[in-house]
């Protein structure tokens, strides 16, 4: 769609992926209509439309990583792939009539609270500006790729992508290819990329934990029973949910639990890999749940082709078509892929708000994201963030947690209509203050912060600003309502 004009709306939505289009939803669910969506790219789909490279696919089975209330008895795998994830985020806005609060290709360049008029004046790519009571920012965590500072990597003659926006242009058939980062991309396209290319060289300053992937084709009568009987689809979504709601004791509080799980990757390693020196290098040191549990078959067979070399160090610079390792190992390189992970808790989207201060979400962030119940910042006025500080997930679906939040930002919205025209709520410091020392009591205990590793989980001051240490049925509880108390009532002068 074209710019933006100046236009007034009740609510700004920022981003369309699972947490915008849900936010969408449930906007019009509770009777708001008078919303939009503002998307910076040219379609919906978040995180599934950025991510295209080679193997691209969820790590939550299918009938748990879908909004409960927009099932989908299709799915065709277990574990669905990148293109089948999109296509449901594009049913969804096409059943849910969400297209025409759609501003696609309109990204948000500033957002500014006015105090005097107690709105969000709303500065957009396009040129437009548009002012909304509430701004509900939904960008979400894997949306701005991450890449190194790499002394060297301008000099670099080859070709270099994020796997995040991999160049389909870029053919890597005969081609040595250097990969740097042994995360949750690197593990699925890898295995694929192999079958190309001449050479791969991975970087691996950290080896992670890697389970088998219990992933098989959904059968067509199991699709038809689903379709017909929804009971049976509602049935299975709950044990793969209560499945994980289990699972959370151990990483949240009984980390010597995870003992088990070590063992079966341990074991899970030793069948695809018989070189006592490779399995060595890709033992981890650190507590399994620490980092993100990956799923793969194919990763340890792939790491053991003879083309395929494990280099278990940094990259530490390039000359010229020269990598060089940490330790002094040199490679040569036609093409550099970066499997760098993304902006976790640095989001860029916060240094574009500006709040009641004047102060950016980043300034008032600068010793560590802090919200309240995940979703309000203290000094951001009718100010939400779905997957917000201290609401990501170590072993279950993050559409559990969007949902909860969504529905607080439904009981916020009713909060305010009770409290009368222009008013606004602003969480009270020493409430989210009291939210967060609790959260972080309950962190000290966990294997994300005992676990022994260094992970994305935790900010530049060490501090976990990113888990949610409890259930999400805990989480789901704790958002059902907003708390008055724990907010201070701003009112038009």
């Amino acid at each position: 769609m074209g710019v933006v004009g100046t236009e007034h709306v009740r609510v700004a939505v920022i981003g369309a992926g699972f947490g915008g289009l849900g936010a969408a939803v449930r906007l019009r669910r509770s009777g708001v209509t008078d919303f939009v969506v503002l998307e910076r790219a040219d379609a919906v789909g978040g995180t599934w439309r950025d991510n295209t490279y080679p193997g691209c696919a969820c790590d939550v089975p299918s009938h748990l990583y879908s909004f409960s209330f927009a099932p989908n008895p299709r799915w065709p795998r277990a574990f669905s792939g990148q293109p089948h994830i999109r296509a449901y985020l594009e049913w969804v806005a096409d059943t849910y009539g969400l297209r025409p609060h759609l501003r696609l290709g309109v990204g948000v360049e500033s957002a500014r609270w006015d105090g005097d008029e107690l709105r969000w004046v709303v500065a957009t790519s396009g040129g437009g500006t548009l002012t909304a009571d509430v701004v509900v920012t939904a960008t979400g965590p894997l949306s701005d790729p991450r890449l190194p500072d790499v002394p060297g990597l301008d000099g670099f003659p080859g070709r270099v992508f994020h796997s995040a926006r991999w160049d389909h242009g870029h053919p890597l058939r005969g081609r040595r290819v250097a990969v740097v980062g042994t995360g949750a991309s690197a593990v699925q396209f890898v295995p694929r990329i192999q079958r190309e290319a001449a050479e791969v060289t991975v970087f691996q300053r950290t080896p992670p934990w890697v389970l088998p992937r219990a992933d098989r084709p959904i059968s067509g009568l199991e699709r038809l029973l689903h379709a017909r009987l929804p009971a049976t689809r509602a049935a299975r979504r709950r044990l793969l949910w209560g499945i994980r709601e289990m699972q959370v004791g151990a990483f949240a509080s009984r980390p010597d639990m995870m003992r088990g799980l070590e063992k079966l990757a341990l074991l899970h390693m030793r069948r695809a890999v018989k070189d006592e020196d490779l399995r060595r290098r890709l033992t981890p040191g650190y507590r399994i749940g620490c980092k993100r549990i990956l799923l793969s078959n194919d990763w340890y067979p792939a790491l053991a082709r003879p083309h395929v070399r494990l280099i278990d160090a940094g990259l530490r610079e390039i000359r010229g078509g020269t990598l060089v390792a940490d330790d002094g190992r040199e490679t040569e390189a036609d093409t550099i892929v970066f499997g760098t992970g993304f902006r976790v808790t640095d989001l860029p989207i916060a240094r574009r708000v500006q709040g009641a201060d004047g102060t950016t979400l980043a300034e008032s962030w600068r010793d560590g994201m802090a919200a309240l119940r995940g979703t309000t910042a203290a000094g951001f006025p009718n100010f939400l963030t779905v997957i917000g500080p201290n609401t990501g997930l170590g072993n279950s679906s993050m559409i559990l947690i969007i949902e909860a939040q969504l529905a607080y930002l439904a009981d916020y919205l009713r909060a305010l209509d009770r409290l009368g025209p222009r008013a606004a709520l602003t969480p009270r410091p020493q409430a989210v203050a009291a939210w967060n020392d609790r959260l972080q009591a309950r962190l000290a205990r966990s294997v994300w912060n005992t676990g022994g590793c260094d992970s994305w989980y935790l900010d530049a001051h060490g501090r976990n600003t990113t888990v949610w240490p409890g259930t999400t049925r805990e989480f789901r509880i704790a958002t059902q309502q907003v708390d008055l108390s724990e907010y201070e009532v701003l009112r038009h002068a």
